[in-house]
């Protein structure tokens, strides 16, 4: 049994969270332009994301979660997390996004994560803060991915990683098996393998062991 730990925007999911509530927000372009700075490794993610956050304050508890319900996981996502889960799995979401944005993504899909860790952002009044909180704003991806093995029991090589962008660096530098998806090319030379598919995933661990083949 192993570890799988994903990110979610753009890897479980080809939505952004960010990006959608910034849409409702109707500040899309300056959003997205920090996004891919951050995702390029250009500007460190917690700068990124309180920028982010800032943008969105203001924006109603309504078109909050109207930008939630619209984010999706990615075509075969769900079968491959029940997949996992049926060979005896435990499979986490890591993500700098948003814990509502995750959950109602993985609902839709019929499917739970074992477990989730995800930033958040906090209402007052009904409305967005503008500010942003949660375990990874600060904190990094290797020591939440190394502190939940602790916590299960997995040794770090039975832990596979799976991500595409800056914040992803430090869990795939220290999984077991680091899968890019779609990596950004700041990414792509800590990567043990690339993919670009859920299909395409799901081969990979079959090949390296981790996953039972499909009938």
């Amino acid at each position: 049994m192993s570890l799988i730990a994903f990110d979610f925007d753009g890897t479980l999911s080809d939505s952004e969270m960010t990006v959608l509530l910034a849409g409702r927000a109707g500040v899309a372009d300056e959003v997205a332009a920090i996004t891919e700075r951050a995702m390029n490794d250009e500007l460190s993610y917690a700068e990124s994301l309180y920028n982010r956050a800032e943008l969105l304050g203001g924006l109603d508890a309504e078109a909050v979660e109207a930008a939630f319900g619209d984010v999706t996981l990615r075509a075969g996502a769900g079968d491959l997390i029940e997949r996992l889960q049926a060979d005896g799995h435990h499979v986490a979401v890591l993500t700098g996004g948003f814990e509502r944005g995750v959950e109602r993504a993985l609902a839709k899909a019929g499917v739970e994560a074992d477990t989730i860790v995800a930033n958040r952002l906090p209402m007052s009044g009904g409305k967005l803060t503008g500010d942003a909180d949660g375990p990874l704003i600060e904190g990094t991806k290797d020591d939440a991915l190394a502190a939940l093995a602790d916590d299960l029991g997995y040794p770090m090589e039975s832990t596979v990683a799976v991500g595409d962008g800056a914040n992803d660096l430090p869990m795939l530098e220290v999984a077991g098996l680091a899968v890019g998806f779609v990596p950004k090319e700041a990414v792509r030379p800590v990567c043990d393998t690339v993919v670009d598919s859920m299909s395409g995933l799901g081969t990979v661990l079959e090949d390296r062991g981790v996953l039972s083949a499909s009938a």
